[in-house]
Parts: structure tokens; C-alpha cells; sequence
């Protein structure tokens, strides 16, 4: 198979060449093993091809039915984790439990130390 040709390409013209050395069988006698086998893996690969079709239909299905999964799902957690925190109170550590950070009041901001003073004049 050549590296640009498609496993459709590659099928078609095995069909082709199928049906052109069926249609001489009398002349080509001697190709009838080799013909027969590629007649199998001809079929084989129609085969698998027809059901690699039908799993990706399923898998992309699968795909939307997770992501409306996943979608509720995190609908009803926020709902849930919001139910724990008005139990439990804002401040809570046993919040933590359930994945929400308890509120611990803000942060003071560091006083900025101050620096030297830079000199306002030039002095000879």
C-alpha cells in the first residue's frame, strides 16, 4: 500500500483487481490461491472496518452521555458542598472533609519596609 492511499483506496482497488481476476479465472488458473486468500483478507477487512464504524458511533454516544454525566454531576456537588458549608458554618475546619477550604479571614498585607531614600539633590 502506498503511504497516501486510504484502507478505502487500498480495499477498492483490491476489489477491482478481485473482480478483474474472477472475471479471467480461464487465463489466470494459476493465481487462484493467492487470488482466494486475497478474497479473505478482503472480506476480513470489510469486516472489521464495518464494525470499527459502528464502535466509533458508540463511542462518541458514550462520549455524550458522559459529558451530560459529568455536567449533573458537578451541578449536584457544588449543590451538595454548599449544603455542608450552611451545616457546618463558613468558618468550619471540618469543611475541609468535603473539599471546601474553610474561611480564615483575610490575610494582613505585609507593610512594605521602607527603603533607603533615594537623595532629591546632587551634591558636588
Amino acid at each position: 500500500m502506498a503511504q497516501d492511499q486510504s484502507y478505502s483506496e487500498m480495499l477498492g482497488a483490491w476489489q477491482r483487481l478481485l473482480v478483474a481476476l474472477q472475471a479471467n479465472g480461464g487465463d489466470l488458473g494459476h493465481l487462484e490461491v493467492p487470488r482466494a486468500k486475497l478474497s479473505g483478507l478482503f472480506s476480513k477487512a470489510v469486516d472489521i472496518t464495518t464494525q470499527q464504524a459502528a464502535l466509533k458511533a458508540s463511542k462518541q454516544e458514550s462520549s455524550q452521555q458522559i459529558k451530560a454525566i459529568a455536567a449533573e454531576g458537578r451541578r449536584l456537588a457544588t449543590l451538595l458542598r454548599s449544603g455542608v458549608k450552611e451545616h457546618y458554618g463558613p468558618k468550619a475546619e471540618k469543611l475541609t472533609e468535603f473539599g471546601v477550604q474553610p474561611f480564615r479571614g483575610r490575610k494582613d498585607k505585609e507593610p512594605v519596609a521602607p527603603g533607603p531614600e533615594a537623595p532629591v539633590g546632587h551634591q558636588s
